[in-house]
């Protein structure tokens, strides 16, 4: 039996990803995940992250891309929105 609190969790990931992105799909969200979660090492152990960044620098080029990815596609939905919200 699923714990609820999990799925309700699960449904705030979704809902997040879905603002964030536009895009609900289980590969947005499990991309979402990562982003939020190296985010904040990043945020919060600066010398962690910038550790695994030089020990690991295909994980780290791959990281970069995936920043890259959820920036643009933000950009993209706050444009789309924007303009959704002017011609109202």
């Amino acid at each position: 039996m699923s714990n609820p609190v999990d799925d309700q969790f699960e449904a705030l990931l979704e809902k997040y990803a879905e603002l964030l992105t536009g895009d609900t799909s289980p590969d947005m969200i499990a991309k979402v995940k990562k982003w939020a979660l190296y985010n904040q090492i990043h945020k919060t152990m600066p010398a962690l992250a910038s550790h695994w960044n030089q020990t690991h620098p295909e994980g780290k080029a791959d990281i970069r891309r995936l920043f890259e990815e959820i920036r643009d596609l933000n950009a993209a939905l706050k444009a789309k929105t924007g303009a959704n919200a002017e011609s109202e």
